[in-house]
């Protein structure tokens, strides 16, 4: 299982913010408890776009913890697309 951190760097007020996730929600929970991101701040919980958004600090720790660093947005939609793939095939016939 691996955790995930892009290169989206987007304005939220003053800070910058990246995505971070993981292969499975256990793993995504365990990794920002970690680094000290609080569980509350999830997004789009119990779906394929799963995640945290997490500032440029928060990704540096995050990468220090054994984050892999991907891009925004080729790697992110390449990952959202092998999870779709995963999900028909785990409920398919």
């Amino acid at each position: 299982m691996t955790v995930y951190v892009d290169d989206m760097f987007a304005a939220y007020g003053r800070m910058k913010m990246c995505h971070l996730f993981a292969d499975s929600t256990d793993e995504l929970l365990d990794f920002v408890d970690r680094i000290g991101v609080q569980r509350k701040w999830i997004q789009k919980a119990g779906t394929l776009h799963e995640h945290f958004d997490v500032c440029s600090s928060k990704r540096d720790k995050a990468i220090a913890a054994g984050a892999v660093p991907i891009s925004y947005p080729a790697d992110v939609k390449v990952l959202i697309d092998l999870r779709k793939q995963l999900v028909k095939a785990l409920t398919a016939p």
